[in-house]
């Protein structure tokens, strides 16, 4: 009774997880239908909540950073970082959503290009400033606000509070104690752990599609399902294996090796690649993006149609919150010792600048290369996602080497990710316990990778990835409660600090 009490939350979400498995194998079509349905709803009657939340997350982050709380240690006055800092940068961006930086960054520029909202004129020089600068949206500061609202406060409450990394904390100073340590708490924990292994295996199993769409390419070897259950296997042993040794030598190793990894493609791709239209493209594009941010960012259409938006920006921002309950863990496992005002640096706008750079160059390249194409070409060619940057590379010096490191890439971004995953779910399911067993590792591991392939072979991961974003709805409401109540406790910290 005792293991019970102290793993329910574990009990029931791996249930769940179970349930998911076989579902997504013996009803995907009713699964899709499903997921559909949800998202659609969620899209239409709550895509103005998403994007002001986005909204609210910037102002806060900004704020707080410049606050008289941005002096405020995550953890004892005299304590020191535990990593050096280009570590922590490393395992941020590695252990979040670099894999779907990599897949996207030359199929989405082609996407918007291709195919913009209503009132823009595709494959027009105005498309491709509208399709640079919704990128740099989309996967620059309007993720990473995401991850660093939950992670500053679950990293607060953890090294200067001293309470456990459990997600339902961070309501303590709004419902009090003797909720959030009962069914409330349990309840929140447990919801986040779903929405978590959900979205975490979807976006593994885009990363094994792209990896087996590069090797057909690259090798023609067939894109089968043996294929990609070898991928799996091979993949998950590595990252269980790189989780079970720990953040201090696994992750933090695998993190500094892909991320010299990708400066060096990101160097080989800008030496290769059309430079001027590169630099030409990075000082238009930070210009585009500075002048129109505030359009872009509350653009939705009070009369007019709406689907460009709650196909793109709404479910982008609803897929980032899917992701904020395990990468909010992780980063703030990794920050103890920081200030408030390190955090927001090293958590928003370090990551947003190299995001920015990054596709820069990948969204300058990918233009460049279908500059007098048809727009049914370009439509063709962004069809298979998982394809598109290697057909686009092949068209440039160094193709065969530049796509190896591309695969290779994503093979350790798959790893980075998901053992980053793998961590922050054993400890969610621990009760918050930063040191979880082994056993909850192996198991969140192989769930993980179980539900990549199920889906991947029953034809697709949209479903669960649907899914699981529109269940993100209850969550973004306890993310927009978790601001006042950190900044509620941060002045209970300032004034007994004062009265010292």
């Amino acid at each position: 009774m005792k293991w019970y009490e102290e793993n329910c939350v574990f009990v029931w979400t791996l249930l769940i997880a179970i349930c998911v498995i076989v579902f997504g194998a013996v009803y995907s079509s009713t699964l899709g239908e499903i997921s559909g349905a949800c998202m659609s709803w969620v899209s239409h009657y709550f895509g103005w909540l998403y994007i002001l939340s986005i909204v609210a997350f910037i102002g806060f982050c900004l704020w707080i950073s410049m606050s008289k709380y941005g002096k405020v240690k995550l953890g004892k006055d005299d304590e020191k970082p535990e990593f050096s800092n280009f570590s922590w940068y490393a395992m941020l961006f590695c252990g979040s959503t670099g894999i779907g930086l990599v897949f996207w960054s030359i199929a989405e520029p082609l996407s918007h290009y291709a195919a913009p909202p209503f009132g823009i004129e595709a494959g027009t020089m105005q498309a491709i400033d509208f399709s640079i600068r919704t990128c740099y949206l989309h996967w620059g500061i309007t993720q990473w606000v995401c991850f660093a609202v939950v992670g500053l406060g679950i990293a607060y409450f953890q090294f200067r509070k001293d309470k456990n990394a459990q997600l339902s904390n961070l309501l303590s100073p709004l419902v009090g104690d003797k909720l959030t340590e009962g069914w409330f708490g349990k309840f929140i924990d447990g919801f986040s752990v779903v929405v978590s292994f959900a979205g975490v295996a979807t976006s593994l199993g885009l990363g094994v599609s792209q990896i087996c769409g590069g090797l057909h390419h690259l090798f023609g070897i067939p894109q089968t399902e043996n294929t990609i259950l070898t991928i799996i296997i091979l993949i998950t042993l590595v990252f269980i294996i790189s989780a079970i040794t720990g953040v201090y030598k696994g992750i933090k190793m695998l993190s500094n090796l892909n991320t010299y990894l990708a400066l060096v493609l990101l160097a080989l791709a800008f030496i290769v690649g059309p430079k001027i239209t590169i630099l030409n493209n990075l000082t238009n594009s930070v210009g585009q993006h500075i002048q129109y941010f505030f359009k872009d960012v509350f653009m939705i259409n009070a009369f007019g149609n709406n689907d460009w938006v709650m196909n793109w920006r709404v479910f982008y921002y609803a897929w980032f919150v899917a992701w904020v309950p395990f990468v909010g863990m992780f980063v703030a496992r990794i920050s103890k010792g920081r200030t408030i005002r390190e955090f927001i640096m090293g958590v928003v706008i370090v990551p947003t600048v190299f995001t920015i750079l990054w596709l820069s160059v990948f969204s300058a390249i990918a233009l460049s290369t279908v500059q007098g194409w048809s727009l049914e070409s370009v439509q063709q060619l962004i069809a298979s996602p998982e394809t598109a940057v290697f057909i686009v590379f092949s068209e440039y010096p160094l193709s065969q080497v530049i796509s190896i490191m591309i695969i290779v890439l994503l093979g350790v971004f798959f790893i980075t990710s998901a053992d980053s995953a793998t961590y922050s779910l054993s400890v969610m399911t621990t009760n918050g316990n930063i040191n979880p067993p082994v056993y909850k590792k192996v198991v969140w591991g192989v769930v993980e990778a179980t539900i990549a392939y199920v889906l991947l072979s029953a034809g697709s991961l949209k479903p669960l990835q649907t899914i699981s974003i529109a269940a993100t709805l209850p969550f973004l409401i306890v993310m927009i409660a978790m601001m006042p109540a950190l900044v509620k406790d941060l002045k209970k910290t300032i004034n007994e600090k004062d009265n010292l």
